[in-house]
C-alpha cells in the first residue's frame, strides 16, 4: 500500500517543527502537511484528504478537541491522533474517537507506537473502501462523554451520564451532580452542540437538563413550570415546555427516563 498522508496542527512553531521532522523519518509516512493554526487544519482538509491528523490540544481560537470533533463530521475523516503536554484531556480524546494520545516531549518509539495504531486503522478502512472486507457501518463519534474539571491542583472527569442538569455561569457551565456541582469553561452554546444528541434538552436560557433524570414536571409559586431532578429543581421557560413535555413522552415509551 502508498504511504501516509499526514496532517500536523500545532500553533507552537518549534513542536510543530519538531514533530513535523519526526513524522517526515517515519517509513510509514509517505507526505506531511505542517499547519500552525486549527484554520489552516481545515482549509488543507478542504482542499485534499488526508489520512491522519496528529492534532495539538491547547491552540487559540478552535482547541484541538473541537477540530477534532468537526473533523469526525467529513465523510472521509482522518485517524485523530492527538500530541499534547497535558494529560488531562486523554478521557475526552479518546471518547472523540482518537486512536492514540502522546504526549510531550514525544519520544521516537512512541511516535512509532502511534504510527502502527494508525497505520493498521488507516488499513482496515482502505480494505473496507475496497470490498476486501464486508463494509460495516461506522461506529457514532460519541462528543465529550467527560470533561476535565480542574481544581484544589487536581483534575478529575465529570461523566455527562452523571450530570442531571446544566447551568449557564457567564463563560462558565455549572454541572450538577447527585454528588454536587462541578464548573467548567465553557460556553453553554457549545456544550448544547455537543450533548444534544445524547438526551439534553434546552428547558430555559440558562438551562440544560438530561431527560434521563427527569422525575416530573411541578408547577412553582407563580404558575410556572419546574423539572424536578434528583440534583434539584429547573426553571422551564414557556416556549420549552411544550417541546419538554413531548420529548419526556417519547424518552418514557422507549423506556429512557429514570435509568
Amino acid at each position: 500500500m502508498s504511504g501516509l498522508r499526514v496532517l500536523a496542527v500545532d500553533d507552537v512553531p518549534p513542536a510543530l517543527d519538531e514533530l513535523t521532522r519526526m513524522l517526515s523519518a517515519a517509513p510509514e509516512v509517505a507526505e506531511v502537511t505542517a499547519v500552525g493554526d486549527p484554520l489552516g487544519a481545515v482549509r488543507s482538509l478542504q482542499a485534499g484528504r488526508f489520512d491522519a491528523a496528529f492534532l495539538d490540544i491547547a491552540m487559540p481560537g478552535l482547541d484541538g478537541l473541537e477540530l477534532a470533533s468537526l473533523l469526525s463530521k467529513l465523510a472521509t475523516p482522518p485517524v485523530i491522533v492527538f500530541v499534547t503536554a497535558y494529560d488531562r484531556h486523554a478521557v475526552t480524546a479518546f471518547g472523540l474517537g482518537a486512536v492514540d494520545y502522546v504526549l510531550k516531549p514525544i519520544r521516537a518509539e512512541r511516535l512509532a507506537a502511534a504510527l502502527t495504531k494508525v497505520n493498521r486503522m488507516v488499513q482496515a478502512l482502505r480494505a473496507e473502501t475496497s470490498g476486501v472486507l464486508p463494509a460495516a457501518p461506522a461506529p457514532p463519534v460519541d462528543s465529550l462523554p467527560a470533561l476535565a474539571v480542574d481544581g484544589g491542583g487536581r483534575t478529575r472527569y465529570v461523566r455527562r451520564d452523571d450530570v442531571q442538569f446544566v447551568e449557564a455561569r457567564g463563560d462558565y457551565v455549572r454541572l450538577h451532580t447527585l454528588g454536587g456541582t462541578h464548573e467548567v469553561r465553557m460556553p453553554m452554546a457549545r456544550l448544547e452542540q455537543y450533548w444534544e444528541p445524547s438526551g439534553f434538552v434546552r428547558v430555559h436560557r440558562g438551562f440544560l437538563v438530561a431527560l434521563h433524570a427527569v422525575r416530573e414536571l411541578r408547577s412553582d409559586s407563580v404558575g410556572g413550570v419546574l423539572a424536578h431532578t434528583g440534583a434539584g429543581d429547573v426553571p422551564v421557560s414557556r416556549r420549552h415546555a411544550r417541546e419538554l413535555r413531548e420529548r419526556l413522552l417519547r424518552a418514557a415509551q422507549r423506556g429512557e427516563l429514570g435509568r
